[in-house]
Parts: C-alpha cells; structure tokens; sequence
C-alpha cells in the first residue's frame, strides 16, 4: 500500500493493529525537500516526460548524423 499522508498511514497502521498484522515502513531514500519540489512541479505542469531510450529525441535535442558532437 502506498498511503499518500501521514493521516493514511495511521489509519492503515491502526487497521493492521486491529487484525494483528505486522507492518514494515521504509522511508524514502529521497531527501523530502526534493520530493516537495518534485512534486510541486508535477501540479504545475512544470516538467518534461524522457523516454529512456531517446534521450535526445524527447528532449527535441536530436543529433543527427555528420553533426558534430558536443
């Protein structure tokens, strides 16, 4: 589960109490203030979407042939 606040994942951990299930969190191993950016620029619209296999191209940085390169 991937509860989006601190309210959620109370609720879901007192939940799990109740049943007696055992709950693991882990933290995110990304700094908060750069999740906060991240996400903040996600509302916004402010963002670019790279496919991992043209880099370039999705970037409209495309390096044609016989160009030099950078």
């Amino acid at each position: 589960m991937h509860p989006q606040n601190k309210e959620q994942l109370s609720a879901l951990k007192a939940i799990a109490k109740a049943w007696k299930i055992n709950v693991e969190t882990q933290k995110s191993p990304y700094d908060p203030d750069f999740m906060a950016m991240v996400k903040k620029a996600e509302k916004r619209g402010n963002y670019k979407t790279v496919d991992p296999n043209d880099v370039w191209g999705s970037l409209n940085l495309n390096r044609g042939i016989g160009r030099k390169a950078y």
